[in-house]
């Protein structure tokens, strides 16, 4: 008998694979023997290094390209249109290298192939780039080597290796991403494929590779031949039979006298048909002749009732209706006034209600402190239950009309606990700078940022000038300013700051970066444009912008900004003589999206944005296994709200600090996991954060407390984020500071800096 072979076929499920897997696998078995005969079976794995959706968008777009173009193709054999397939791909992926984020021009790219082709027992094997390919025959491991592995897709110069050869039964084959061989090796996958089903074999790997921490790519295939006998159909068969001899005779029945007695039945069933019909027909006369005879009504006359009788019903019943409400109202009367008696003993009731329920609310929070006591402190679970239900009880007291004066002596002392229970730190505001309040225009600060000589850098909408404050002087000095000239060109007015190295940045209103780089400690330094790739395209919408030092040592550093036209926060690297940012940016965001929302941008190694009032972080372009938890004082507060985000720690070390504007607090959160720490206000006559517009933190040395720098709407203030002391109180804005004793009062009177006139 003939044999053939029949393919078992494994993959991991699609919904089994890594979330930032950005692998494909393509299998296609034609149904159309022409077409299997032709084409024969094709076994495609689409490898990637760089992970996430745009990775798998790319893997996507070449896997389509090679099947459509293979099995559109009939100009030559198996291997030409392989080659073919695989150098459509490499076009396809070329044209789109920007928007898939596949690498510079002049380099290879990460995208790897891996093919398999079967049409009867011969095998087509090739790969391109990251994609290996091993075939196993009698419990051997081969592989199919890549004289050129290293070259992925999109290449310049791609050159395919197709190899052919003969599959028989017993034979597999795999094709699999070398981030999984890395993992796993050899010998894991030559065990698995030997001694399991190659589905079985595929579901094993996966599970030790994601048990062993991957990440990536996973994509994997594997097929085996086996062995299909194929029977041969006989034709059934048929019994002989000796002719009929009375064919074409009358039919009749072979029972004697059975034709004359059917006959006979058939006439007395038509004769019993017509007579039951004469009969009815008869009864039916009869009937009618009964319902003639019978007496008959004759047709009433027609009434007609005078106007004068109708009138007087309607009369009468709307006298009646009338008499109704009357009785109606008098009795509601009746029971309104009967009721008095009972609304004054419900008042009675309610007050001894209210009286309760303060006894409750003062015996709940007895429990929580007291001579010796402090839940807050000792168990916060319960300190929390029971002033939310002291809470409650003071809710009742109000209903039942309780005097205020009661009241509101136990709901601040809730309320304090509260604060305790939920990490409530009342801090310090000392104005540092103040700029002449009576300006006209009025002083207009818009930004602050920590400069690379660690003194404070204010941009002022109103003078269109950047600021350095000395501290120790409190002397304002001018950066620059609307008009400045420096290296052959007119700077406009400053829009947005940041720090990087050794460097202050400020982009002005026509998109231009200058660098401001300090020389000494008395505010003297060096103006640069710095000249950065495609900003002019940028347009009006820049939301923020920010560093990250690259090479400390070198002084370099990455440049970002959130630009709503292009929906990415763009990543600029620096020339490696430091000149500015020439290269092509890079989108930070895994797939784009609007970023209008978006308020403030900090950077320490991930990025945090202030997104519809939360804080996020990216990691790899996802914003995923990161949330910052809020404080949970919805009690008191409403959810926070946040627009600004900073930190003076390195990354995932410390905490980071968010403004919620709305109820004015600056609340800590814990970089590592997202868990909230702590929340700092100002004291309660004190405003100054309903007006924060900027801010920076310096962590404490040698276990002090970090320090807040802030700029309300004319004035530099310094916030130290610790418990005030014991009766102290904090200085208002207005009352001290450089500003209130004798120093600079507004930007007329500080000096410029000699490199800026």
């Amino acid at each position: 008998m003939a044999v053939r072979l029949q393919l078992k076929l494994g993959a991991v499920a699609e919904q089994d694979r890594l979330q930032d897997s950005p692998d494909t696998i393509v299998v296609v078995e034609p149904s159309v023997g022409s077409v299997a005969r032709s084409k024969g079976h094709l076994y495609l794995l689409v490898t990637s290094r760089n992970p996430g959706n745009r990775g798998r968008d790319a893997t996507r777009l070449a896997a389509e390209t090679i099947r459509n173009e293979y099995y559109y193709d009939e100009s030559a054999g198996i291997r030409v249109c392989l080659e073919k397939a695989i150098g459509a791909a490499n076009k396809r992926l070329a044209h789109q290298r920007d928007r898939l984020g596949l690498g510079g021009v002049d380099g290879n790219g990460p995208i790897g192939i891996g093919v398999a082709v079967v049409r009867g027992n011969e095998l087509y094997v090739a790969t391109c780039g990251p994609a290996e390919a091993y075939l196993i025959r009698q419990a051997r491991l081969s592989t199919l080597p890549d004289p050129h592995r290293e070259r992925g897709l999109p290449a310049p110069d791609l050159e395919p290796d197709v190899w052919r050869g003969e599959v028989s039964v017993g034979d597999s084959l795999v094709l699999i991403s070398p981030n999984v061989m890395a993992r796993l090796g050899p010998d894991e996958l030559k065990d698995a494929m030997v001694t399991l089903h190659p589905q079985s074999a595929m579901e094993h790997l996966h599970h030790r590779f994601a048990a062993a921490d991957g990440s990536g790519s996973d994509g994997a295939i594997a097929f085996e031949a086996t062995e299909v006998a194929v029977t041969q159909k006989h034709r059934a068969l048929v019994p002989v039979k000796p002719p009929e001899p009375l064919a074409g005779a009358p039919d009749r029945s072979p029972i004697p006298l059975a034709d004359p007695v059917v006959d006979g039945v058939a006439a007395v069933q038509a004769g019993a048909r017509q007579a039951r019909a004469a009969a009815g027909n008869a009864f039916e006369r009869l009937v009618h002749r009964l319902q003639d005879s019978l007496p008959r009504r004759r047709a009433a006359y027609r009434r007609v009732t005078p106007l004068s009788a109708r009138r007087e019903t309607q009369r009468r019943a709307a006298v009646a209706i009338l008499a109704f409400i009357v009785v109606a109202v008098g009795l509601g009367m009746v029971v309104y006034l009967s009721g008095a008696g009972p609304a004054s003993r419900d008042a009675v009731s309610s007050i001894a209600a209210g009286q309760r329920a303060i006894e409750a609310a003062r015996a709940n929070l007895s429990r929580v402190t007291g001579p010796g006591i402090d839940l807050v402190r000792d168990n916060r679970e319960l300190a929390l239950q029971l002033l939310n239900e002291a809470w409650s009880e003071l809710d009742k007291a109000e209903q039942a009309n309780m005097p205020a004066s009661v009241v509101r002596p136990i709901r601040s002392a809730i309320v304090d606990q509260l604060d305790r229970a939920y990490k409530v730190v009342e801090v310090n505001d000392e104005a540092l700078f103040a700029f002449d309040p009576a300006a006209s225009p009025p002083i207009d600060l818009t930004a602050l940022v920590r400069g690379p000589d660690d003194a404070p850098y204010i941009l002022d909408r109103t003078t269109s000038a950047v600021w350095r404050i000395n501290l120790q002087t409190a002397q304002a000095t001018r950066v620059i300013r609307e008009g400045t000239e420096a290296a052959d060109a007119v700077a406009a007015a400053p829009k947005l700051l940041a720090a990087g190295g050794p460097d202050l940045l400020v982009l002005d209103a026509r998109n231009v970066l200058w660098r401001w780089r300090p020389s000494d400690d008395a505010g003297h330094g060096q103006l640069a444009r710095t000249r950065i790739n495609g900003s002019a395209e940028w347009g009006d919408d820049v939301i923020a912008i920010g560093t990250y030092i690259r090479l400390p040592e070198a002084g370099l550093y990455n440049f970002y900004v959130i630009d709503p036209s292009e929906k990415q926060i763009l990543g600029y690297s620096p020339a490696a003589d430091g000149s500015g940012f020439l290269g092509t940016p890079t989108g930070r965001l895994a797939t784009a999206r609007s970023v209008d929302r978006m308020t403030s941008l900090y950077i320490d190694g991930d990025i945090f944005v202030t997104e519809d009032g939360k804080i996020v972080r990216f990691v790899s372009g996802n914003s995923e296994g990161w949330t910052a938890n809020e404080p949970g004082d919805t009690l008191l507060r409403e959810a926070p709200s946040y627009t600004l985000v900073t930190s003076g720690s390195d990354r995932r070390q410390g905490l980071l600090y968010g403004y919620d504007q709305e109820n004015a607090r600056i609340v800590a959160i814990d970089k590592a996991d997202g868990s909230f720490r702590e929340q700092y206000r100002l004291p309660a006559d004190n405003e100054g954060w309903t007006e924060l517009r900027s801010m920076y933190v310096i962590d404490g040395a040698d276990d002090l407390p970090p320090v807040l720098f802030w700029i309300s709407a004319d004035v530099l203030h310094r916030s130290v984020l610790a418990p005030l002391p014991d009766g102290a109180a904090s200085p208002s804005p207005g009352a001290s500071g450089p500003a209130g004793s004798g120093g600079p009062s507004g930007p007329g009177q500080p000096s410029a800096s000699p490199a800026t006139q």
